[in-house]
């Protein structure tokens, strides 16, 4: 069997990880594990069901993986693997949430709040997993333009490192100019290169999620960038 590309994102790692390689399934729990468990650590966030999150989220990847399991039915021409995976985490959640029901109604627990707090949460947990889902194809997208980038010129490392420090500082571009002792309208230009190569990254990544056409792609991208308010 062949292995898995360099890139990780691409759709042979989800049909090599459903056929059972364990190197295209240690790369497909890497992806998207941090998504399951961050949404399953709000959904149950301050309530009972709180120390099995860990436990769901395994059992989530067991339904993905086990032979003939979800990802056996995943198909870029029905849309994104988001929704697909999306739709296995909360029926794993509805499961824990239901037997703590049936505990609760043969009195085995007390109280029956923690599922009125699940139930309230409902309508933003959707929104908080499509913002860990924008994350994580983002924190790809990045990891691909720094590998092209370390391969490239010291230009572009420095319009990598230019992104980043912009990002996780939040300075001005004069600012920065100041601290490296460049040309500011030197460094706006890098800048402006720079996203557009970080957005090159960030629609090819998107483009290995199932999306169909030209059209969805970009419709994707922008409701990427629109849920971590990124630039355009």
């Amino acid at each position: 069997m062949s292995r898995p590309p360099d890139d990780p994102t691409r759709w042979s790692v989800i049909d090599l990880a459903a056929r059972g390689d364990a190197e295209a399934r240690s790369t497909f729990a890497r992806i998207y594990l941090p998504i399951v468990r961050n949404f399953l650590g709000a959904r149950w966030r301050g309530t009972r069901l709180a120390i099995e999150a860990e436990d769901a989220a395994q059992e989530v990847f067991v339904e993905c993986l086990r032979d003939g399991g979800v990802l056996l039915r995943a198909d870029r021409d029905k849309g994104p693997f988001r929704g697909l995976l999306f739709g296995v985490v909360r029926n794993v959640a509805a499961r824990h949430e239901e037997r703590l029901g049936k505990r609760r109604a043969r009195g085995e627990e007390p109280g029956a709040a923690d599922l009125a707090t699940i139930a309230a949460r409902e309508p933003s947990l959707s929104v908080l997993y499509d913002r860990s889902w924008a994350e994580a194809l983002v924190t790809l997208a990045g990891d691909r333009m720094r590998q092209r980038a370390s391969a490239g010129s010291a230009h572009a490392k420095r319009r990598v490192e230019l992104l980043e420090m912009k990002s996780r500082l939040g300075l001005p571009i004069r600012e920065i100019a100041k601290r490296w002792n460049e040309d500011p309208d030197v460094l706006h230009r890098a800048y402006a290169k720079g996203r557009q190569e970080f957005r090159t990254c960030l629609r090819e990544v998107v483009a290995e999620h199932a999306v169909r056409d030209a059209c969805d792609l970009d419709d994707e991208v922008r409701r990427v960038l629109d849920l971590l308010r990124g630039p355009d």
